[in-house]
């Protein structure tokens, strides 16, 4: 087995938003060890070094998904995630599969801010014990919603858990589940700070935790060294959750001015994570998505980007997410795509958008200067790509393109794709039909 590996000639995007250049990197162990001349020299004369020329290829640091969830598997519906995925065996099983094919599509690091049961700080453990194969992950416990919920209305239990959430009820209960999760080892503590709640007056989600719960989230965390993520989508609750201290933000939608102040005076990373939203609205109704959600999520991008530009251009910092995990989002397949739409919506460069995909990314899983990068004494988180991502960032989507991936400095067999899966009684929703069968659809075979 070789002691280390030589890639040469290929053109280094970094990370850091600097332009390419064609360098040598050297990986020894779980690092790179040298860049450039110094790399050449390190290898020069040895027989225990693989060897990879890169010419004509991109050599970058491995993809960073700061908003996975990687023990859903793909439902097609709240009803699914909600009440079909209630087996923790068997979903720690799938998610463990789940996690490899994120390799196979160059990522290497992942946050997975809220899991079902609690099996994302297993799957975590397993991952860096060698047990099985996945990126590297930051992982949260279940996420903190009040008795109003989240998103799944009133699949959500006034107290409890139900799938990945945990309602919870004044201080007491709060302060008691955060110490719980991190107790248990969560990396990160989760609040939905909104939820859709019937016949509400305003478009959108709306904010459901008072600023005294939230203060009591961020203050039992922080106690115990443990940063808060908040789904906020709304400028009120994306104020609320800046001034309350949290860490990181999933979303950001629809800040007004106010909002924005405070994000930019926080200085607290964002995720806006809009690819789900952008393959409901260009490819939803090839997989029967409903028609009605098109518009709204085409709209949020829209009214969303100029301040999530302005929140970049004052120093915030942008991170990819893409909620793979669902249906519209499944793994191995979109990770890529939240840069894409940070150069068309945001304006940014391709390099710009790299690095929110790669350097930034490593706040997610607190390895700042220490993954995210192709630099010397960096972890050897590496991919090379047959194509250049500055002129098309798409090609980093194209599984045909990707030649090669490292993580910690071990090369990922790229040949070993994962089996065909069959169908597993009771975890799929088993739909009677897509629409109402009316005398008249019977008669005529469509809706009058």
């Amino acid at each position: 087995m070789a002691a280390g590996t030589l890639i040469e000639n290929g053109n280094v995007i970094d990370g850091t938003g600097a332009p390419a250049r064609v360098e040598a990197v050297m990986m020894e162990g779980d690092s790179i060890t040298a860049m450039g001349a110094d790399a050449i020299q390190q290898a020069d004369g040895r027989n225990d070094i693989d060897r990879i020329d890169a010419t004509g290829m991109t050599v970058m640091p491995g993809l960073i998904d700061a908003h996975c969830h990687i023990t859903f598997d793909e439902p097609t519906s709240n009803d699914e995630l909600f009440n079909h995925r209630d087996r923790e065996g068997l979903a720690a099983i799938i998610a463990a599969a789940n996690a490899r094919k994120l390799l196979l599509a160059g990522v290497t690091g992942i946050l997975d801010a809220d899991s079902i049961f609690l099996i994302g700080i297993d799957l975590r453990d397993a991952i860096e014990a060698g047990v099985v194969e996945g990126p590297r992950m930051a992982t949260g416990g279940n996420a903190l919603v009040t008795s109003v919920g989240g998103t799944a209305g009133n699949m959500i239990p006034d107290e409890g858990r139900r799938g990945y959430a945990m309602a919870v009820r004044g201080k007491d209960e709060i302060i008691a589940e955060v110490r719980r999760e991190i107790k248990a080892g969560a990396d990160w503590i989760k609040v939905h700070v909104t939820g859709l709640v019937p016949r509400q007056r305003h478009r959108g989600e709306m904010r459901v935790w008072s600023d005294d719960e939230l203060d009591t989230v961020v203050k039992a965390a922080h106690d115990l060294g443990i940063p808060v993520v908040g789904h906020c989508r709304g400028g009120e609750s994306t104020a609320a959750a800046a001034k309350a201290g949290f860490d990181m933000i999933l979303h950001a939608t629809l800040m007004d001015d106010y909002a924005l102040e405070e994000v930019i005076k926080a200085k607290v990373p964002l995720v806006p994570t809009f690819t789900f939203q952008a393959n409901l609205a260009q490819w939803g109704e090839k997989v029967g998505s409903d028609a009605g959600l098109k518009d709204i999520f085409e709209r949020e991008i829209a009214e969303s980007a100029g301040t999530l530009r302005a929140a970049y251009d004052a120093g915030v910092p942008l991170l990819c997410g893409s909620e793979s995990g669902f249906a519209l989002t499944p793994y191995g397949e979109w990770h890529h795509r939240e840069m894409d739409i940070f150069i068309r919506e945001f304006g940014l460069t391709p390099l710009q958008a790299i690095q929110c995909g790669t350097q930034a990314g490593a706040i997610a899983l607190g390895l700042e200067g220490k993954v995210g990068v192709v630099g010397e004494g960096m972890l050897a988180d590496v991919i090379v790509v047959d194509g250049d991502p500055v002129a098309d960032i798409n090609v980093l989507g194209d599984k045909s393109k990707l030649k090669h991936v490292f993580i910690g400095g071990r090369s990922v067999d790229l040949s070993r794709q994962p089996a065909p899966r069959k169908p597993i009684s009771g975890w799929r929703v088993s739909s009677f039909a897509d629409r109402i069968l009316t005398q008249e659809i019977a008669k005529n075979g469509q809706a009058g």
